[in-house]
């Protein structure tokens, strides 16, 4: 036997439970819902690897040989952009006319020693290569929707 309360009461938690997103049916319209959202995320392709990047993210990418520090780069293939609650995923990119995410060298620099022993079984050959791999630090600015 229910109550007439519990019945009241039920109803409303499977509402709260079922109730459906907004879901945009234009780009535009999603893209002023991402823009309302507080914070944004994109993942875009740096020196041929993907990044998921957000504002003022420190990235460390392989040496881009081009850029002076100082200098700013406009990430022009965005894969996806969203935040906590909707998603803009590109076929393969989103254009860059929607999206602009601009990102400052901030330094190159070195990662740490690394050591490469080569031996020859049986030949008395040993030898011990030392390498430090370059890297270029960028600080990513503002996402502009």
């Amino acid at each position: 036997m229910l109550s007439p309360f519990s019945a009241t009461l039920r109803a409303v938690a499977t509402r709260a439970l079922h109730t459906q997103a907004v879901a945009p049916t234009t780009v535009p319209s999603a893209l002023s819902l991402i823009r309302s959202q507080p914070s944004q995320y994109v993942v875009a392709s740096v020196a041929g690897r993907k990044y998921l990047l957000t504002p003022r993210d420190l990235l460390t990418v392989p040496r881009l040989k081009d850029v002076k520090v100082g200098d700013v780069l406009r990430l022009s293939d965005i894969h996806e952009l969203g935040s906590r609650e909707y998603t803009i995923r590109g076929n393969p990119t989103i254009p860059p006319e929607q999206v602009r995410v601009e990102a400052t060298v901030v330094e190159h620099t070195k990662g740490k020693m690394e050591f490469i022993f080569k031996k020859k079984r049986r030949k008395g050959y040993e030898r011990t290569v030392q390498h430090k791999q370059t890297y270029t630090r960028l600080r990513i600015g503002p996402i502009d929707i």
